[in-house]
């Protein structure tokens, strides 16, 4: 594995909240990491998620509002911030947006009007829409309300830290989203997920650590960091039976393809 790990040179974490990180310049120097995409889910973050990507090379930002956010950020004014943002030239994509029904259960109105909106301006402006989605342990309302609400939108979807959801792997299959996997993917328990790693399209798969949140083995109990995204790249790797420094050659192009990286 050492021979493998020094041959890692294009390292993108597709999906991390930098700013939540108290030394995000640091922690862009670690384990090779070459880029991040800093996701700013609120108008809050998404301006600090800019703010990093100004001065970092290596960083990228979105801008959107999370649906455990919906009830509370989206309004006229967020709105009208949030699409000035988007069109900043580092902004990359929009979201990460969608439903969420672990959290947030009753708040089903306010985070569809959210993500239709997010899905339109995504639209609008040729930029991928990342989408969260989370149910409660044994429901499925919110991956079948994101399916259903993806039908027959021509825009692009990042399907953030993928679920293995059988209906979302079918329909983002066929559309050709993107999938992304996070930490979570080396769990034990995480048998959908690693299911669905070894049978995303291979352009299709992209690698994230969400930090920092969802540290993945063998860095699970601490906080998560934007250059962890390797041991879940490795982690993935085996899981398909391919070079470390091959998939990493492949989710770097995905990446720069889903996020129209310069």
């Amino acid at each position: 594995m050492k021979g493998a790990r020094a041959s890692l040179r294009r390292v993108i974490d597709s999906h991390c909240h930098l700013d939540y990180i108290e030394d995000p310049g640091q922690a862009l120097t670690e384990l090779g990491l070459t880029g991040v995409v800093c996701i700013g889910a609120s108008p809050e973050h998404a301006l600090k998620a800019v703010a990093l990507a100004e001065t970092h090379e290596q960083v990228w930002a979105t801008v959107g509002i999370h649906p455990t956010d919906a009830a509370e950020h989206d309004t006229r004014q967020a709105r009208a911030e949030l699409e000035r943002l988007a069109r900043h030239p580092r902004v990359v994509g929009v979201g990460e947006s969608g439903l969420d029904d672990y959290w947030a259960q009753d708040q089903r109105a306010q985070q569809q009007a959210a993500f239709e909106w997010q899905l339109e301006l995504a639209e609008r402006l040729g930029r991928p829409l990342v989408i969260h989605t989370r149910d409660r342990q044994g429901q499925e309302s919110a991956h079948l309300g994101v399916a259903e609400t993806l039908r027959g939108w021509r825009g692009t979807a990042i399907l953030h830290c993928f679920s293995g959801h059988r209906g979302l792997l079918d329909l983002g299959t066929e559309r050709g989203d993107y999938f992304g996997f996070a930490g979570n993917v080396t769990y034990k328990t995480a048998l959908d997920i690693q299911a669905a790693a070894r049978e995303v399209p291979l352009d299709r798969l992209l690698v994230e650590t969400d930090a920092p949140f969802l540290a993945p083995i063998p860095k699970r109990g601490r906080p998560n960091r934007p250059g962890y995204v390797r041991h879940t790249l490795e982690f993935v790797a085996a899981l398909r039976g391919l070079d470390p420094a091959e998939l990493e050659r492949v989710t770097d192009e995905n990446a720069r393809r889903a996020y129209k990286l310069g």
